[in-house]
């Protein structure tokens, strides 16, 4: 059965009707996760990441740490079906602690078998968690990739006497060490997906703590961030393609995504440089994938440029995209019921995130 699957999937096949003609294509899953908190149980003395112990708030266990990765390991390898039986090609993924909690999680059974690499970087976040991305090595060939930080301060105009007191250089140190956010950096991975050039972005963009009004400006520096970033790419390859993907801490519809990274959500508005988010429909059908007080918002969504619309599927080219909403995610009891089903002092849940994905496709000879 194993053998069968394997050599159905190595060419990823499906069919549909068009126009009363059956078309054959290829296609490959690419999905986004939060993995919310996926620390081991060692304490890590240059982050703060103390309750996420055996002693500490969160009491984590090996057996909750082992059982988390567990419940992982399922979502990633249902991501996408049925319309794809293959597994996800690419996954991006947020709230890791390290290269070894990602070790162990391409480990699990369900995983295993996909033969998984990983990309990831440790960034400067208070909390000691990263973005990183996975990747089927068969189908993806990285051929680079690079840690981008966002550099953000909190506005503080240092005291007068402070001034008086310091040399202009010095003021700009104090000012690094007080003032600046630490936040995720941005990855950036460009690599062939089969025999086709693609750049992929894995973000998690700064946290509302503190009130969305009053964090919004460091979303929008990130979704600036974003925009440069696929500039630069596009200023080398004006058809580059190229998807950002991540938890954003914003909806479609926030400054952060419209203005600062320039997301259209209709395919017809989005200009010669410009990007799409289909996850912006998605939104104004009501569904979500983070809910806060009974309201749902969509933070976690999958954006891609220009390149990747074109109706032309001679190339690899977006199809169509959604939510990953499976009943075993969902809480079915308690204050939380029909929340996303997350970690709790009695469980190892899943997340407090679902994940997102899209489907890429390209036609091929019959």
């Amino acid at each position: 059965m194993h053998f069968f699957r394997s050599y159905f999937l190595l060419l990823i096949l499906f069919s549909f009707q068009t126009q009363s003609q059956s078309k054959k294509y290829k296609i490959h899953t690419v999905a986004f996760y939060n993995f919310e908190n996926l620390y081991d149980t060692e304490d890590d003395i240059f982050t703060n990441d103390d309750e996420w112990t055996p002693n500490g708030a969160q009491h984590w266990t090996k057996e909750k740490y082992q059982q988390k990765l567990k419940n992982l390991a399922k979502v990633i390898s249902e991501i996408g079906t049925p319309e794809n039986l293959n597994s996800p090609t690419l996954i991006g993924g947020a709230e890791i602690e390290n290269r070894n909690v990602l070790e162990d999680l391409i480990k699990e059974p369900k995983l295993l078998p996909l033969d998984l690499g990983i990309i990831h970087f440790d960034s400067p976040d208070k909390r000691g968690i990263d973005v990183a991305l996975l990747y089927q090595k068969k189908y993806f060939r990285p051929t680079s990739y690079s840690n981008i930080p966002l550099i953000i301060y909190k506005k503080e105009i240092p005291k007068r006497e402070e001034q008086i007191e310091v040399l202009d250089d010095e003021i700009e140190v104090k000012r690094e060490n007080k003032n600046r956010v630490f936040t995720r950096d941005q990855l950036l991975v460009s690599g062939f997906l089969e025999d086709e050039e693609i750049h992929i972005i894995v973000n998690h963009w700064p946290s509302r703590s503190g009130g969305e009004k009053a964090t919004s400006q460091f979303r929008e520096a990130a979704g600036k961030l974003n925009r440069k970033i696929i500039d630069s790419l596009q200023q080398i390859n004006p058809q580059a393609k190229i998807l950002t993907m991540g938890d954003f801490n914003d909806g479609p519809l926030n400054n952060s995504i419209k203005f600062g990274l320039g997301a259209k959500g209709v395919k017809t508005e989005v200009g010669e440089f410009g990007v799409f988010n289909p996850f912006e429909e998605l939104q104004n059908k009501g569904l979500g994938t983070i809910a806060y007080r009974d309201s749902w918002n969509i933070f976690d969504q999958i954006i891609m440029t220009k390149s990747l619309i074109e109706s032309d599927f001679s190339t690899y080219n977006f199809w169509k995209a959604g939510i990953f909403s499976k009943p075993y995610l969902i809480q079915n009891s308690g204050q939380y019921k029909g929340y996303p089903l997350r970690n709790s002092l009695s469980e190892a849940g899943f997340s407090d995130h679902f994940p997102v994905y899209i489907y890429l496709i390209k036609e091929v000879a019959k």
